[in-house]
């Protein structure tokens, strides 16, 4: 993990406000010059600091009504069975985020969804099935207040 100074957080800061911006304007932004900007950037992208760039998709726009919280109990807890079910999980498309997490469940999937069937037979045909899980808990979101927002950065 490199040492972030103040040039790469405020470089971190513009690319998580606007990914498309350009390299030319992000280093306007960070008082930079280009080639130095660009050289921290790929700094940053080499060092896995920036995982990569992607569209920010709004979900009921294409379809997916139905963001269902899903918490996961592993059967007679082993290293093995949490990594089985963490690859199950993981192979779902419908699994836009999981987590593992400590409580009364040891996993927290996000499973986005079309719709209530669709998430029936997700469940059924595909969740229930899974060897390393002995409970299953579903929270559906009723409204989403904040999505995808930017990571708070530290104070450098």
């Amino acid at each position: 993990m490199p040492k972030l100074d103040e040039f790469d957080l405020a470089i971190i800061d513009a690319l998580q406000e606007d990914a498309r911006m350009s390299n030319v304007d992000i280093a306007a932004r960070v008082n930079l010059s280009p080639s130095p900007c660009l050289r921290r950037i790929r700094a940053l992208e080499k060092a896995g600091v920036i995982r990569g760039y992607r569209a920010d998709v709004d979900r009921r726009n294409i379809g997916l009504e139905l963001t269902v919280f899903v918490f996961f109990k592993v059967i007679r807890h082993s290293r093995e069975n949490a990594g089985n079910l963490q690859d199950a999980l993981l192979a779902l498309p419908e699994v836009v985020a999981c987590h593992m997490i400590s409580g009364e469940a040891d996993f927290l999937a996000e499973v986005v969804v079309e719709d209530l069937a669709a998430y029936e037979r997700l469940l059924t045909e595909k969740l229930l099935t899974l060897p390393e899980v002995t409970d299953i808990r579903s929270n559906f979101a009723i409204r989403t207040v904040k999505a995808n927002g930017p990571l708070k950065l530290p104070i450098v």
